[in-house]
């Protein structure tokens, strides 16, 4: 395959304009297709956070029982909307069967090289005069209230510091200390030293930027109908207005990668996860570091001279509503933590929403088919999007030069539920 290739990439998120980023810098030509406009993506609304905190995958022992007793719950931080849709009962056997502590030690190395990886490539591409995205590495903060939750926290810290991450616990005093601007009711708090975050909005904006001065077509507004598949090999990308050729073609597509990777004869299990975000004013009581509220499962970045509070898990097929009752459910927790703020439930056309593509065994796909000797899968990264973002596009491009990448990827086998 020649180093001066061309590419096609489908999926303008985070995954996509990465890959489209570092495939453009090694000399490829790139191609970038979007369903959408670039701007109604996963990786616009989330939280920001870069996480090599996140070694543990979401399908974890203990995540099942959870899920039952949430999933009753529509103000619950992970909801599985009652569906007699047979890829979300699939899914859910197979999540069942991945959640256990055998695959999470397996993964979890893994996973800490990835979030590594990208999180350098991070604090390298702010080097590029396009990419300011207001990284900020002051780490993130796990607070809980009950010695229960504590106690969780503090276990997996400490796997977290046997991988050689830096990780500190923290009193309630301690935690207090590093927030002096409002006041917490927490019982402590897990502080990963080694998380950053950073404002998504422009670093979406950012990268489009810079693979259109390196030379990227970006087509928006349109969604592939299907592939012209020749001797194990795309030949074409289709769309209604027209086809693409390439060399290589890189398959994102987030939350839709199911239904494209069946247009090219392949499975590849994902389920959305809906979560939710509204910003508000960072004034009056200032919030330094982004957080996790625990128990509430609700994510707090302060970024751009606002807060964004986020979360929830809402497992369904895929659909436009905004479900009320999981915005209160983020906007009732936030006080239990920062009894200073009162935040009213937003009005709808302040709440964002997006779908985070779950695999069902909590790990990326990311490598190439073997079915199709050119395409490379880049998707599934779940709530860890923007935080391997850099990393995706990266081994992306290292895999399109049939080079070694730069972290070891035989988990996350694309073609794993073939």
């Amino acid at each position: 395959m020649s180093k001066k290739g061309t590419s096609v990439i489908i999926g303008g998120g985070i995954s996509g304009l990465a890959s489209a980023y570092y495939l453009l810098k090694s000399g490829w030509k790139v191609t970038l297709l979007d369903k959408g406009d670039l701007f109604d993506n996963c990786s616009i609304g989330n939280a920001g956070m870069i996480v090599p905190s996140h070694f543990i995958p979401l399908a974890a022992p203990g995540m099942v029982s959870k899920g039952i007793k949430w999933m009753f719950n529509s103000r619950s931080p992970f909801y599985v909307k009652p569906s007699l849709d047979f890829s979300l009962i699939s899914w859910g056997l197979k999540f069942m069967k991945a959640a256990t502590e055998a695959n999470v030690e397996r993964a979890a190395p893994h996973l800490r090289d990835y979030h590594l990886l990208s999180k350098k490539l991070y604090e390298d591409l702010v080097r590029d005069e396009n990419l300011d995205y207001g990284l900020e590495e002051k780490g993130i903060l796990m607070l809980y209230k009950s010695d229960k939750t504590g106690e969780e926290e503090i276990h997996v810290g400490k796997q977290g510091q046997q991988l050689g991450l830096d990780i500190d616990m923290l009193s309630r005093e301690q935690v207090q200390a590093l927030e002096p601007g409002i006041q917490l009711d927490v019982a402590g708090a897990v502080h990963y030293r080694c998380d950053a975050h950073l404002y998504p909005t422009a670093l979406v904006k950012g990268l489009i930027q810079s693979i259109t001065q390196l030379g990227a077509e970006i087509v928006t507004n349109t969604e592939v109908t299907g592939f012209d598949i020749q001797n194990g090999e795309i030949k074409r990308v289709k769309t209604v207005a027209k086809t693409y050729e390439g060399d290589l073609v890189v398959m994102t597509g987030g939350s839709w990668l199911p239904q494209l990777a069946k247009q090219a004869g392949l499975s590849i299990p994902v389920m959305p996860g809906k979560g939710y975000s509204f910003m508000e004013p960072n004034s009056q009581h200032p919030i330094v570091h982004p957080a996790l509220l625990l128990e509430a499962r609700v994510a707090v970045t302060p970024m751009n001279g606002q807060v964004r509070f986020g979360g929830t898990m809402e497992l369904a097929p895929l659909n436009n509503q905004i479900n009320m009752n999981r915005v209160e459910g983020i906007v009732n927790s936030i006080p239990k933590y920062y009894p200073e703020l009162n935040v009213a439930v937003p009005q709808k056309d302040r709440i964002w929403y997006g779908f985070r593509p779950c695999s069902p065994d909590g790990l990326p796909y990311l490598g190439y088919s073997k079915k199709l000797s050119n395409l490379i899968v880049a998707g599934g990264h779940g709530m860890m999007g923007i935080s391997l973002g850099p990393g995706t596009g990266k081994i992306v491009a290292e895999l399109a030069e049939r080079a070694r990448p730069s972290v070891n990827i035989g988990l996350y086998d694309p073609e794993r539920y073939q």
